[in-house]
């Protein structure tokens, strides 16, 4: 498999001759706004960050070829800094509205139908076909205190390819160990800049979490993502990468545009 970074959660991975875009968030730098903007509706615990706005990092590449030659769409759920999100409430308008699109539950495939998508599919546990490589919905826990909505990791198998768990945004809870020890897959990419809010706690994983999973898939590769490019994180790349150090953790971290193999 290869797996290209994007931009924060965003990947594009080739998995089995099959090409997926992953939470394909492609909104230019800065354009989204920032957390003073949404009118209260949600609080970054650090004032300061209440005004920066997001997306923080530009994209590494034309949007044209980040969508070239994608077969399918994942999207592990519809917030604002995984899908594109429109004043109308209308998602993905950079999207190639043909390519299938893969989502969490019927809610989420509702939107995007009513955003014109023509081919929405619903992940279940008991696994989805996308041409060459089977697709299964795990459990995620997007909040610390209470969840920020549901979301969903994914587990991707093929005959010739490693098993890829992408843990999406969660935190480390006993279904994740579940999920490892099920799969056991030989990739795990893991969404950990500790985005915050007051009302839900900590979003999505940190350094410890990091190391639990270390911890419980000690065969697995882990790939790091989902860093720098949101105003509620918590831990930037360059402050992971010591974090990670002192735990003694292995782990790969690509830049934005980066593509990395296993």
């Amino acid at each position: 498999m290869k797996i290209q970074q994007i931009r924060s959660a965003t990947l594009k991975l080739n998995f089995a001759g099959t090409t997926f875009l992953i939470d394909p968030w492609l909104a230019s730098r800065w354009a989204m706004g920032c957390f003073a903007d949404l009118g209260g509706r949600f609080s970054v615990p650090d004032p300061v960050k209440r005004h920066i706005p997001m997306p923080i990092c530009p994209l590494p590449m034309p949007v044209d070829e980040i969508l070239r030659g994608v077969d399918f769409y994942v999207v592990t759920h519809v917030h604002p800094d995984h899908i594109d999100m429109g004043g109308d409430g209308m998602v993905g308008a950079p999207l190639d509205k043909s390519v299938p699109v893969i989502a969490q539950n019927d809610q989420d495939a509702d939107r995007l139908s009513r955003s014109g998508f023509a081919d929405v599919r619903v992940l279940t546990e008991s696994g989805c076909a996308a041409d060459g490589a089977t697709l299964y919905k795990t459990p995620a826990r997007h909040g610390t205190v209470v969840p920020c909505g549901d979301a969903m990791g994914v587990v991707f198998q093929a005959v010739g390819e490693q098993t890829l768990y992408i843990a999406g945004d969660t935190v480390w809870y006993p279904q994740v160990a579940d999920t490892l020890a099920q799969f056991r897959p030989g990739v795990v990419a893991l969404n950990a800049c500790a985005a915050e809010l007051e009302e839900c706690g900590r979003l999505i994983m940190n350094d410890e979490d990091v190391e639990s999973v270390s911890l419980a898939a000690p065969w697995a590769n882990l790939l790091i993502t989902h860093m720098d490019t949101v105003a509620h994180a918590s831990i930037t790349r360059h402050e992971m990468r010591g974090r990670l150090a002192r735990r003694g953790v292995k782990y790969v971290m690509p830049e934005d545009g980066e593509t990395v193999e296993f």
